[in-house]
């Protein structure tokens, strides 16, 4: 069980990483301009996180296993569709279809395993699906850029064909179907339908910015309407996917807004920093995807560490340390240009993030779920998850608008490069909003009901 649930919600988490390393070779191989880029990565992140929640009340109602299996095969033939894209607009499409296949794999995943097995064993097969997520993590941005130099970009997508079937074959095998009887009688459609059209108009305002202008204002207007209907929904639907009683909690509310800035500048640096290294310091696909190795092995080995230590002290400083230190490594790419020497250059700046990001992950992940009631534990997750999303997609919409990197600029050293520090230097401020948001509006004293947790960035 723990090999088919590990190996499915690995897929969809490599997606969103292993796409980067191979950003520049799909504009060279299918003539994509800058925004087809932005839209190849944004389109999976934006449908991901518009349905993640709906996903899991889909498990929860009809079954965890076989949304998982839906999940897995839908997610299976989105790839392949993605291989043999001839031209940009069908890869950005089956993209956003392997984004729904996402939001049925990720929360079935763990909620199988919650559900499958009894209370003395979870937190040992919890720990065990963290570990070895981080482990793909670590393994799957070399692997897909060993793909990438070896073979071609399209690899990168069919490489999921094989791992698929595996997850099909034991997920039938050993998972047992589990639902929850106490699952709402309906879904909040209307709700998704609405945050998945407010993420579409105002990502499309941001990243069509330097085109017509009429067409972004309206985007961005009927985005944030979108927004707007959507939490009135959220207020009056009998069984909202984003309850507004989870933000009466201050420390709630403070840590979402926290995880919004944090995986925003996440997004960022993962974005542009694969695109400098392949393009400005002219490293290989299978050396830009090594390059960040270090940040999953951290999170890895220190995540449990950082949990047990903000249950003794908590979230606040942990937190506050974790993004300053983030910060500081963001700053520290700064060094990254033509030439660059790997441990000399990257390596450092690597390690920093990666140090900034252990310390505050756990802490920030554990808190969320401590902040409000246990029934709402779920759902809690299944927020923050979505949040974290949302930065990212909004990071890698915004950027190059910010920094001025369009057109064909991605492939040219000198424009990339500026773009690049100029980034940096939005996302090292992102970092310090949220380490002096953590310092200022959290409480001192640890929250009692925080349990320690280890995952790897998303």
């Amino acid at each position: 069980m723990l090999v088919g649930t590990i190996l499915g919600s690995g897929l969809a988490l490599l997606d969103t990483t292993v796409v980067n390393v191979a950003l520049p070779h799909i504009g060279k191989t299918l003539g994509a301009s800058m925004d087809g880029l932005q839209w190849t990565v944004g389109a999976y992140t934006l449908v991901l996180a518009a349905l993640v929640l709906l996903g899991g009340a889909l498990g929860d109602r009809f079954g965890r296993r076989r949304v998982f299996l839906v999940g897995a095969v839908w997610f299976t033939a989105a790839s392949v569709l993605c291989g043999f894209a001839p031209e940009v607009g069908w890869l950005v499409a089956a993209r956003g279809l392997q984004g729904v296949g996402a939001a049925l794999l990720t929360p079935a995943s763990l909620a199988l395993i919650n559900a499958s097995l009894r209370p003395d064993d979870r937190a040992r097969a919890i720990g065990i699906w963290a570990g070895f997520t981080g482990i793909a993590a670590a393994l799957g941005p070399p692997l897909g850029g060993w793909l990438i130099d070896a073979l071609s970009w399209r690899w990168v997508f069919f490489i999921n064909v094989p791992v698929s079937l595996v997850v099909l074959a034991v997920t039938l095998r050993y998972v047992p179907e589990s639902r929850s009887p106490a699952s709402a009688p309906g879904f909040d459609v209307t709700g998704a339908v609405l945050g998945a059209a407010g993420l579409a108009g105002v990502t499309y305002a941001l990243i069509s910015g330097r085109g017509p202008l009429p067409a972004a204002v309206i985007a961005g207007v009927l985005g944030l309407a979108a927004f707007a209907g959507f939490v009135a929904v959220e207020r009056t639907s009998p069984h909202p996917m984003m309850p507004p009683a989870l933000f009466a909690s201050r420390e709630f509310s403070v840590i979402n807004a926290v995880t919004l800035v944090v995986y925003a500048a996440l997004g960022g640096v993962l974005f542009l920093f694969a695109l400098q290294l392949q393009v400005v310091a002219g490293f290989s696909a299978l050396a830009a995807g090594a390059a960040n190795t270090p940040i999953p092995v951290l999170l890895l080995l220190g995540s449990p560490r950082a949990g047990s230590l903000s249950k003794r002290v908590g979230a606040r400083v942990p937190l506050t340390v974790g993004c300053l230190l983030a910060a500081a490594g963001t700053l520290l790419m700064l060094r990254v240009g033509p030439h660059a020497v790997y441990w000399r250059d990257v390596l450092p700046a690597v390690l920093l993030f990666g140090l900034g990001l252990t310390v505050l992950v756990a802490p920030l992940t554990a808190t969320v779920l401590a902040a409000v009631d246990v029934r709402y534990a779920g759902v809690a997750s299944g927020v923050n998850n979505a949040v974290a999303r949302t930065g990212g997609l909004l990071a890698v919409a915004a950027l190059p608008l910010l920094v001025g990197l369009s057109g064909a600029g991605y492939a040219e050293s000198s424009t990339v490069d500026h773009a690049f520090r100029g980034a940096m230097l939005y996302c090292a401020g992102l970092l310090a909003i949220g380490g002096v948001a953590s310092w200022l509006l959290l409480p001192s004293r640890p929250h009692p009901a925080v349990v320690t947790a280890s995952i790897s960035p998303a």
